[in-house]
């Protein structure tokens, strides 16, 4: 492993964050865990009576591990602002008004996705318009979610889904992305230098990269022409930012033309052969010595007491490829592609990876 990466920096660069930005800090993410909480009670609820059928062949992590590795993260999160990594996290939720319209529209749509999870119904959005526009692989109803990645509706409410599926940790987990980032940017003109998030959904981590790197030249890439519009709303008007419509495996970029490449729970809903073509065109488009930073899942053997919990996943939610994700060696996978392993460190219940091109 490379220092650059895995070793935590001198404490000497950390410096004293005020009490007041620290209880602020703390109220701002209780009121978050506190709303998450109740919609996040809502889906297990959608989904009580397949949890009760494998129960007896499913081990739920023992008591406390989770809301102790959870707080962990919410110290980690305040320890990366201290040491200057990011600046101290908005979240951007939105207004309050703009929450409760789409909390509203999240419990209005738990009827259709808990049907559609009954049923075992998760191929709606295959038709002949979508197979047009988009590979087979993607053209699913994703966690039974309706219109899957198609619809204004649907990106409108993918951010509480999300916060609701992971306890509100999302952005928390997303947000350690940003640690390597800062470390490869660190001493560089940021202006200079060219970020690509792959599969960038609404935007969420290019919008937190915003605010710790404000000169990074930044482009957002996604499959779906309905999220994308979310992003360019959630991220607003930028001159260092950018987002197109294209797929991870035929990026449209030249080779070796970008420092930095990051994707957040993107692998898990790829097909195996699909991975590795996504693998090939990151390492393709980066240049020598840039780095790409992979959060995804968890796998198995990174914390064992979350194993039943990972192979449980996809019984509950339609994550038809997560299953194969679990057990994929990413250092090999990678490596095949032409990028080095330099950080792979469990996160809750997700884990950061970073390559190097070598």
């Amino acid at each position: 492993m490379t220092a650059t990466y895995t070793d935590r920096d001198s404490e000497q660069k950390r410096r004293r964050l005020p009490r007041v930005a620290v209880a602020e800090y703390g109220l701002r993410q209780l009121a978050r865990m506190a709303l998450y909480s109740q919609t996040s009670t809502s889906l297990r609820r959608a989904v009580g009576k397949e949890r009760k059928q494998n129960r007896a062949e499913l081990k739920p992590p023992p008591a406390g591990l989770v809301s102790r590795n959870l707080r962990a993260l919410f110290r980690e999160d305040l320890h990366n602002v201290a040491m200057g990594y990011y600046p101290m996290p908005r979240d951007n939720d939105g207004s309050l008004l703009a929450q409760v319209g789409r909390i509203r529209n999240f419990y209005a749509d738990l009827p259709a996705s808990n049907r559609r999870r009954q049923q075992e119904i998760h191929d709606e959005v295959l038709n002949d318009e979508n197979r047009e526009k988009r590979p087979r692989y993607y053209l699913q109803n994703f966690h039974y979610q309706t219109d899957g990645w198609m619809s204004d509706e649907s990106a409108r409410i993918y951010d509480i889904q999300v916060e609701s599926l992971f306890g509100g940790s999302a952005n928390l987990m997303r947000r350690q992305s940003l640690v390597p980032l800062a470390k490869f940017i660190t001493g560089k003109d940021q202006r200079k230098l060219r970020l690509l998030d792959v599969a960038c959904g609404t935007g969420r981590l290019i919008d937190a990269a915003c605010a710790a790197f404000p000169r990074l030249d930044m482009q957002g890439l996604d499959l779906s022409e309905e999220y994308l519009h979310e992003a360019r709303r959630q991220v607003g008007h930028r001159s260092n930012v950018r987002f197109l419509l294209a797929k991870g495996e035929a990026l449209p970029f030249a080779e070796s033309s970008l420092d930095c490449v990051t994707s957040t729970f993107l692998f898990h809903e790829l097909p195996p052969k699909i991975r590795r073509a996504v693998a090939r065109e990151i390492a393709r488009v980066l240049k020598p010595g840039g780095i790409y930073v992979h959060m995804d899942s968890l796998q198995l053997g990174d914390i064992s007491e979350f194993d039943d919990l990972l192979r449980g996943f996809p019984r509950f939610f339609h994550e038809p490829y997560h299953g194969s994700y679990i057990k994929e060696d990413l250092a090999d996978l990678f490596s095949h592609a032409g990028l080095e392993l330099r950080e792979s460190t469990p996160i809750f219940i997700s884990k950061r990876s970073v390559f190097e091109k070598i």
